[in-house]
């Protein structure tokens, strides 16, 4: 629980009373392998943040699975639209390795968003969020895939040591055999 405090900490200073019911609401949970933490058309209930592990989230597009993101250590994550409005997702979210998870149940968040500080912290963080994911689509989608690798290599090396190369690739747009020559010609 260390771990997520301190992320919560470092967008909001908690009190004492804050912290102890972060502690009493999230929940560990362990996700084998290959197994789905959120599944497409089902209504995601949780709130999750990675302990160890990572997770790949993804959508089917033309009958083939399209890599959005991989979320590994000290990164929340959700399906938003389903968590937020309680709707089936249209994506779904796979753990890439042995992951453990916080999670917070979306009746859970609503207790904890009845305390001040986590009600800072929660606004902070979606800011902060939804801010970076603004930015992220913005360069990503002017950079060529040579870039994007090189954007994740320097940004999210996390990514590029836990993930399967053909996740990368599906992330970046391109085959694994594209990978493979843009990862040669870059060592």
């Amino acid at each position: 629980m260390i771990e997520l405090i301190q992320i919560i900490n470092s967008f909001q200073k908690l009190d004492p009373e804050t912290e102890e019911a972060v502690n009493k609401y999230f929940i560990r949970e362990q996700h084998h392998k290959n197994t789905f933490i959120i599944e497409e058309g089902k209504v995601c209930e949780k709130i999750y943040f990675i302990i160890s592990g990572a997770v790949r989230r993804f959508c089917i597009e033309d009958g083939e699975e399209i890599t959005k993101w991989i979320y590994t250590d000290n990164q929340f994550f959700t399906s938003l639209s389903s968590f937020f409005e309680q709707k089936p997702s249209f994506e779904s979210f796979e753990a890439c390795e042995e992951t453990i998870v916080y999670s917070l149940s979306f009746h859970d968040e609503t207790i904890l968003l009845e305390y001040p500080l986590f009600a800072k912290f929660h606004i902070k963080m979606l800011r902060s969020f939804l801010s970076k994911i603004n930015e992220f689509h913005h360069l990503f989608r002017t950079m060529t895939a040579q870039q994007k690798y090189m954007f994740l290599l320097q940004s999210f090396p996390q990514i590029i040591i836990k993930a399967k190369q053909k996740h990368i690739a599906s992330l970046i747009s391109v085959s694994p055999e594209t990978l493979s020559r843009i990862r040669s010609s870059i060592t």
